[in-house]
């Protein structure tokens, strides 16, 4: 518990770099980590740690330079690119080149499950017009289904990481909640799921 990092998670696309002063916040002791949905670290034995109960989990791996990434990527963070934004600061501070990155897209709602309104559907559009079809499907009752994985993944090419280095769980949060917690699915009476990522 005292490698740690906790990020306080506020749906933004702020990222922050973290190292061994950072362990053990916002778990076993006060965090000084304000409005990050993302961490990123080259220091061994730091923890990085987010959590989620629909929201997409993003593993990143430098592992030429060896650094991590992770960041929780709801709706919100994904119109605002956080993903991309991980990357970058991965480059800033690493020297990370995205064509040796590899990185995990892990269990989340599903485009089966994510339903969302005009408004929200817009805002996908706005961000990825040429994109729109591939993201966002629509039905007859005046809803959409938004793909979370596919907005990701496209993002995340933008930047130079090849197809063949994205992974894909495809495993919906909401439509197995057997194993998994889901805020929309369970109507917000629900847990958290925890993603931790870690050099040795």
């Amino acid at each position: 518990p005292g490698q740690m990092v906790f990020s306080d998670q506020v749906h933004k696309n702020r990222v922050m770099a973290v190292d061994e002063t950072h362990r053990g916040m916002g778990f076993t002791r006060q965090s000084e980590i304000r409005e990050a949905d993302g961490l990123v670290t080259n220091r061994p034995g730091v923890a990085l740690v987010t959590n989620y109960a629909d929201c997409v989990p993003l593993f990143f791996l430098d592992p030429i330079n060896k650094a991590i990434g992770l960041s929780h990527s709801g709706w919100r963070g994904t119109v605002a690119k956080i993903g991309a934004q991980t990357l970058s600061a991965m480059q800033r501070y690493f020297g990370t080149r995205p064509e040796d990155c590899l990185v995990g897209i892990g269990p989340s709602i599903g485009p089966c499950c994510f339903e969302v309104d005009r408004q929200v559907a817009d805002e996908f559009i706005d961000v990825w017009p040429k994109n729109q079809n591939e993201i966002i499907d629509s039905f007859e009752n005046g809803k959409f289904t938004v793909d979370l994985w596919k907005a990701n993944r496209i993002q995340l090419e933008e930047m130079g990481v090849p197809k063949s280095h994205i992974t894909t769980s495809s495993l919906c949060t909401a439509g197995n909640t057997d194993i998994f917690f889901s805020h929309r699915k369970e109507k917000g009476r629900t847990g958290s799921m925890a993603a931790i990522l870690m050099l040795k």
